[in-house]
């Protein structure tokens, strides 16, 4: 399947995400801060990105705008997961680069069904 990198710093989340994740077919790399996230895209070019945006030494959204600003990782479809869900949050994450958005608690089906459209929709 696909290689997801996972970029959360809430150890519970990692967990769930990444045994869920893994459960489907995808191999999973993790990132606990936000330049740890903007290395490791650089380091293994996932096929999609499950970004925090309220992360340690860089937020979510400064890890997404350097993502998005290298050559290498520009195409990478990354999804932020935010407990912010008030209005214009998801206006905020898409204006920062992200190509979806998902809230917290994360409902995993549909997180899953998000993931799957843009990774089609990546190898078209």
């Amino acid at each position: 399947m696909a290689k997801i990198l996972l970029v959360e710093d809430n150890e519970m989340n990692r967990d769930m995400l990444s045994r869920r994740l893994a459960r489907k077919g995808h191999e999973v790399f993790i990132a606990v801060d936000g330049a740890e996230g903007v290395s490791m895209a650089l380091a293994k070019v996932p096929d999609l990105i499950l970004m925090d945006m309220s992360l340690p030494v860089l937020d979510g959204w400064q890890a997404t705008q350097q993502i998005k600003a290298a050559p290498e990782t520009s195409r990478i479809p990354v999804i932020a997961l935010t407990a912010h869900a008030m209005a214009g949050d998801r206006e905020k994450c898409l204006a920062a680069g992200c190509n979806d958005y998902d809230t917290k608690p994360v409902e995993f089906p549909r997180l899953l069904g998000k993931i799957e459209t843009l990774l089609k929709e990546a190898m078209t």
